[in-house]
């Protein structure tokens, strides 16, 4: 219980240091695979049970902006994905660049999650299941950290689920925190 404690009142004086401060102070040039690699072995340890989980990135861009908000989003999305899928699911980490953006993403093969819930799932606190909330380990504030950071970084989350098929949350930057890499 400590612990849980412990862990709620870091994340608490992140989401609050967030809210507080508009925009990240400085900006560096974040090259992606590192911070993805660090973060898969994060979700592998949160996991109860065997992962697949494969990263997928595009490594002639990197993403800037502030490395430790970013990958405090991107190990809140993955460590939700490894908490909410079961032995054997497949989790996918990827970094791209579309016409008009740069995406992070996690997919999962997960639960899935109602259409319902969905557009709750960034408030503080909020649980679809209350239940589980004892079983994941998790404060209830995850997924309102990485509202807050992608908000900073002038970026959204997308998320897309179908119950029984997983789910993808992407994270999208603007055009403008692309930086290409020259090897």
């Amino acid at each position: 219980q400590s612990r849980r404690m412990h862990h709620l009142i870091q994340d608490l004086m992140l989401l609050s240091r967030l809210e507080s401060i508009p925009q990240p102070a400085e900006k560096e040039v974040i090259r992606m695979r590192p911070l993805m690699e660090m973060v898969r072995e994060e979700a592998l340890a949160a996991a109860k049970g065997e992962r697949s989980i494969t990263i997928e990135c595009d490594d002639t861009i990197a993403l800037k902006g502030q490395g430790g908000e970013i990958r405090s989003a991107l190990s809140n999305l993955a460590v939700n994905a490894a908490r909410y899928t079961s032995e054997g699911d497949h989790i996918v980490l990827r970094f791209y660049q579309d016409d008009n953006n740069a995406v992070l993403e996690v997919e999962d093969s997960g639960i899935g999650i109602e259409p319902q819930y969905i557009p709750r799932l960034t408030e503080r606190f909020y649980r679809v299941d209350q239940s589980r909330s004892l079983d994941t380990g998790g404060t209830g504030l995850g997924l309102a950290i990485v509202k807050h950071v992608l908000l900073r970084h002038r970026a959204e989350l997308k998320i897309y689920s179908q119950p029984g098929r997983g789910s993808t949350f992407c994270c999208v930057f603007p055009r403008s925190l692309i930086a290409p890499i020259n090897s």
